[in-house]
């Protein structure tokens, strides 16, 4: 397994611009909750499968097979 960062880089200055406004949450979620601290529960549950592969929700990461 292989995790990397969007090969789009003003993606993820824009996602890295938005957690540090957010204090380390996903700027993509309304809710300030444990489980929307980047890396959130979502993406952490989707890597788990080892079948999975592709985007956390706001495209910051990419999951490799």
């Amino acid at each position: 397994m292989k995790i990397i960062y969007n090969e789009n880089r003003e993606i993820v200055d824009a996602i890295r611009a938005g957690l540090k406004k957010k204090d380390g949450y996903c700027p993509c979620r309304v809710e300030k909750i444990e489980d929307n601290i980047c890396m959130c529960k979502e993406f952490r549950d989707q890597i788990a499968d080892p079948e999975f592969e592709g985007y956390c929700h706001c495209m910051l990461y990419y999951k490799e097979k």
